[in-house]
């Protein structure tokens, strides 16, 4: 699975670009507890790609792994928003991306046939902002390659 970020806040001009960069924030996918794969806000993109497991029950796909969050039927993944400071980093915002907006027929191929799922999205809000909140389409745009 990979998760293709666009459009990063800080890239711009202007105060809230300025105080993202002064800040020193970064993005990265949530991983149980941990975020990992720090992306500056100032970056021109930011790729993660990752594994899931997938299984059937009872006739339903349900993905799982570290990087998935959430009970059965309502997975999900974060990518976390915060600032790298001395001592680590402090998430202040994060962005969910949720398994149920993936079409079923592709999240079945892509476990059936193998194949890469990919979402891609804008990562910076309609304030100029980090995008937070639930992320649905057609802010988000699933895709099996």
């Amino acid at each position: 699975m990979r998760i293709e970020g666009r459009d990063l806040p800080g890239r711009g001009s202007g105060a809230v670009a300025d105080e993202l960069r002064l800040r020193n924030v970064h993005v990265g996918m949530q991983r149980k507890a941990e975020v990992v794969s720090l992306v500056p806000a100032g970056a021109e993109s930011a790729i993660w790609e990752f594994d899931v497991t997938v299984r059937e029950v009872d006739g339903l796909l349900d993905v799982g792994g570290p990087w998935v969050h959430g009970r059965p039927g309502a997975r999900f993944l974060y990518l976390s928003w915060g600032n790298v400071t001395g001592d680590g980093f402090e998430m202040f915002r994060r962005a969910k991306l949720l398994f149920g907006d993936i079409p079923t027929a592709m999240l079945r191929a892509a476990f059936e046939g193998g194949g890469l799922l990919v979402g891609e999205l804008g990562l910076t809000d309609s304030l100029g902002g980090p995008r937070s909140a639930r992320v649905r389409p057609p802010d988000i745009v699933w895709t099996r390659r």
